[in-house]
């Protein structure tokens, strides 16, 4: 079987968390017998034609082609023209190359191709995946909100002429339905991690608690309702890093609270979250965050709010799970991982990483995704057959 792969970028020529998807998604696919056609950018300074976190033997499943991200510069809108011209370019290669039995889209990359599909042109089956929705979650500020507004139609056009829509779970689901995508069409696949990042067994935890926020500053990511708390939060035994571009401005200064800036390598990354007994993540909107997914894998209980598909990773067995905004539900998670008996924090700890084990291992995922895909490839070609 043979899938083309419509992606932003993958990792490590593209930073980000769907980029991180892409590549782990190319990575098992070809692992398990899949051949891949990537279509994406370089926005790095690293040889992308060399593929160099995919060995010799995964390289030769894969067919590699490089597909320059065009600059519209920065007037109103201009994400999206240039998305669209992404996607007109992706087709223009796409059509240039062998079949392919399946294409996996990501964001708006099969803009194009589908368009020309609704037109009466044939194409393979087509599944879009736009990760969290969140143009259709909360918006972290006014511009926000009206950047949204521009996403939404031609985020209803592609879900609404794909094949499939690929969907983390939980109120991403929601959202789908609510787009009026028939539940036959939405293909529900959690995130996942490497098995490397799993560690054997917690760590035990800290006299002084110790609490790690990953990311950049953004508003959305519920950080100005954590410094509020963290202000007034009168514990003393608690250490909280920040890991991540945080303007000055945004910065807290109080005893136990540190920056660390932004963290590139994974190794060092590992290390932050060994050192630590709690991730915090009370953003507004999310899709499948992967620092929850490495802090659950490296025994870490978690704090986050109950947005995107954050409730199938985080409950009560390994953290706390709040409510968007609620500095109160924020500050009482906070204080009761400071306050409660070592024993009870380790058992949530340890279920973080039973989760991980169980249900979110990129070794397990990606085999259901593969049976899934070949279900539909198999329906595809009988149905050919009979035209």
């Amino acid at each position: 079987m043979r899938i083309a792969l419509f992606t932003d970028g993958i990792y490590p020529y593209v930073i980000g968390g769907m980029q991180k998807h892409s590549f782990n998604l190319a990575l098992h696919l070809v692992r398990n017998g899949v051949d891949v056609d990537i279509y994406h950018f370089n926005q790095s300074d690293k040889d992308i034609n060399r593929l160099e976190l995919f060995n010799t033997t995964e390289q030769q499943r894969i067919r590699s082609f490089i597909i320059p991200f065009p600059d519209s510069g920065k007037l109103p809108g201009h994400y999206l023209r240039e998305s669209f011209e992404y996607s007109k370019r992706i087709l223009s290669e796409f059509v240039k190359h062998g079949e392919v039995d399946y294409i996996y889209s990501k964001g708006f990359t099969a803009w194009a191709l589908l368009d020309e599909k609704r037109k009466g042109k044939y194409f393979p089956p087509v599944g879009v995946n736009f990760h969290g929705f969140e143009m259709f979650q909360e918006a972290g500020s006014f511009k926000s909100k009206l950047e949204q507004y521009l996403l939404r139609g031609p985020v209803k056009f592609l879900v609404s002429h794909a094949d499939q829509v690929f969907s983390y779970g939980g109120k991403i689901t929601e959202i789908i339905r609510n787009l009026g995508v028939n539940d036959k069409k939405i293909i529900e696949m959690p995130s996942g991690i490497e098995q490397g990042w799993l560690k054997e067994g917690a760590a035990l935890s800290s006299s002084k608690r110790k609490f790690l926020y990953v990311g950049r500053y953004e508003r959305r990511k519920g950080i100005e309702e954590l410094n509020e708390v963290l202000r007034d939060l009168k514990a003393a035994d608690f250490e909280f890093v920040f890991v991540g571009d945080i303007p000055e401005s945004k910065k807290i200064e109080k005893e136990g609270i540190s920056y660390v800036g932004s963290v590139a390598s994974p190794e060092l990354m590992k290390s932050y979250l060994g050192k630590a007994d709690v991730l915090v993540c009370p953003s507004h909107s999310e899709g499948m965050p992967n620092v929850i997914l490495e802090a659950m894998a490296n025994g870490l209980a978690i704090i986050a709010t109950d947005v995107g598909a954050v409730a199938l990773m985080v409950d009560d067995s390994n953290g706390w799970l709040i409510s968007v905004h609620s500095k109160k539900e924020l500050s009482n998670a906070i204080a009761s991982a400071i306050s409660m008996p070592s024993v009870e924090l380790d058992f949530k700890k340890d279920s973080s990483l039973n989760k991980v084990r169980s249900q979110f291992l990129w070794d397990q995922l990606i085999l259901k995704m593969v049976d899934k895909i070949s279900e539909i490839v198999r329906s595809e070609s009988t149905l050919v057959k009979r035209r």
